[in-house]
């Protein structure tokens, strides 16, 4: 890539938003990184760099200049006006740095957003990083959502990894960290102060910090990212006018085992492909489910269970289909970390998939429909969706869950095409898979009862009572009130049914015979029927 050089950054700034007031020397000195100063810091390294210096204008900013310019940096963005500067521009061309005088008005955002867009450091470049970005944002804007609050996501050295989107409701220090991508110095001794790091690191479970209204902070809870014993980083939330709610703890116990999750596999440089494909692998059979057990360190001996969680025909034609897609696994990632660390979450043949391993026993069935309820109930109210979802039955090892795949599918398009159930087990629709696993079989087939498929193909009125009539559980006033019909109507439509295709409505074996053709028949005559 092409050297970037101060020229390069401007050509890109609105006009009248910052002017260059001291040229870098030499001019077209190389800008190799950029870099977002908080006038605390103590410790920034400058050298070859763009530095956004946060916090201060005019003469304030004088001391973290000169600290600075201990390894001087290409260029330095001040907000002020000129003449506050003046002791600040002979500093910097006497060390060859730099000037860009920011307008007061002007948001550092716009400039930062600019400067990203030009410099690009190589690291920003490697796929694991990038996808490890997307990752973070998606749990920290998910998070949100679920607990009204303002998220950040920061590594060990405070460092912000991933934050979600940033409204009018955060505070100063918050938005300083967020500009400067790391806890302003401030910020973290206040913190130090209260004690908050120091319980943070004493449990696994979250800490409340109270509000310092005083200090421009509002409550907060946190908790600790844990692998082992070792620390990989924090989750903050910041409240944002109505107070945490009570399931708070909960939803952040799921996010740090997802944020934990994905930062030990940044960590263990795991290939892109193996990430996307771990639902499709464990499902595909036994050894592939053994080899992926292996390399997550998940438990292959212990029940496991399958979860499909589908969305309706109106969220998946909707424009923003494949966002509501992505949406709903980190949320549902986010509630079966916390049911479950070992959780898996994906997409399995257009569907949301949570393969949930190393449960206790082969009773927990009550606890999966909780936490598929948890999904649905919170896609709903979080995501404006209408998803539903398949509760699998529980197979004794992880080895065997490819072999309730099928089901689990028959289940989900139950459940999917039920106007009152939005989560179930097979309990809940066994007698309606058994049934479509008949009729999908008999569409497989080329044999037809030749007559009834002519029947039902050239007298549309005669098809549709028929279907009604099966409908209605062989009903016929039922049958002739859903069609507004006189009961004798339908008696002369059945009975003529009978006569043409010689089959015995009132015998079970013909009955069978004529309702797997009349399921076979609605299908293909859905609008006909007003089903979908």
């Amino acid at each position: 890539m092409a050297a970037v050089t101060v020229d390069d950054i401007l050509s890109d700034v609105p006009l009248g938003f910052a002017s260059l007031i001291l040229r870098p020397a030499p001019a077209d000195g190389a800008i190799e990184r950029f870099l977002i100063v908080d006038a605390d810091d103590e410790t920034a390294d400058g050298g070859a760099a763009f530095v956004l210096l946060i916090g201060v204008r005019g003469r304030s900013a004088l001391p973290a200049l000169r600290r600075l310019l201990r390894n001087p940096p290409r260029v330095v963005a001040v907000k002020g006006e000129r003449a506050e500067l003046a002791e600040a521009e002979e500093l910097l061309r006497d060390a060859g740095t730099g000037l860009l005088l920011v307008d007061p008005g002007a948001d550092w955002d716009r400039l930062l957003s600019i400067a990203k867009d030009r410099i690009q450091p190589p690291s920003y470049q490697h796929e694991v990083l990038t996808l490890l970005e997307e990752d973070l944002f998606a749990i920290a804007q998910t998070t949100a959502r679920l607990t009204s609050s303002h998220v950040l996501i920061e590594d060990a050295a405070n460092k912000v990894l991933a934050y979600s989107t940033v409204s009018n409701d955060i505070d100063e220090l918050r938005k300083a960290s967020i500009l400067a991508r790391r806890g302003p110095r401030k910020y973290e001794l206040l913190l130090k102060d209260l004690g908050a790091y120091r319980e943070l690191h004493r449990t696994r479970l979250p800490v409340r910090v109270p509000a310092r209204p005083q200090d421009g902070l509002r409550e907060r809870v946190a908790i600790t990212l844990f692998a082992g014993d070792r620390i990989m980083g924090y989750i903050w939330l910041q409240e944002t006018g109505a107070g945490f709610g009570a399931d708070v703890d909960y939803v952040l116990t799921g996010s740090a085992a997802r944020a934990s999750a994905e930062l030990i596999r940044y960590r263990n440089q795991q290939s892109v492909h193996m990430r996307e494909d771990r639902i499709v692998r464990i499902l595909s059979g036994p050894a592939e489910a053994a080899a992926s057990a292996h390399s997550e360190k998940i438990p292959a001996d212990r029940p496991a269970a399958l979860i499909l969680i589908g969305i309706s025909d109106a969220d998946a034609q909707a424009d923003d289909a494949a966002l509501k897609h992505g949406e709903l696994a980190n949320l549902a990632s986010i509630h079966a970390a916390a049911y479950k660390a070992s959780a898996i979450v994906g997409q399995y043949n257009g569907d949301t998939a949570v393969i949930v391993p190393g449960l206790q026993s082969s009773a927990a069935e009550t606890g999966l429909r909780s936490l598929a309820e948890s999904i649905v109930r919170d896609a709903g109210k979080h995501l404006g969706m209408r998803p539903f979802a398949a509760v699998g039955p529980v197979v004794p090892d992880l080895l065997s869950i490819h072999s309730i795949t099928r089901i689990t599918e028959a289940l989900l398009g139950c459940v999917g095409s039920s106007e009152d159930t939005s989560v179930a087990t097979i309990d809940d629709f066994e007698g309606e898979i058994l049934f479509r696993e008949a009729v999908r079989n008999f569409s497989s087939s080329t044999f037809r009862h030749r007559s009834l498929s002519r029947l039902l193909n050239e007298d549309s009125e005669l098809a549709e009572t028929l279907w009604n009539y099966f409908e209605a559980s062989l009903d016929v006033a039922e049958c002739a009130r859903r069609m507004r019909l006189h009961k004798n109507t339908v008696y002369y439509r059945i009975s003529k049914a009978s006569r043409v295709t010689g089959l015995a409505l009132g015998n079970p074996r013909d009955t069978l015979v004529a309702l797997l053709h009349i399921q076979e028949w609605a299908g293909t005559h859905k609008e006909q029927l007003g089903t979908t």
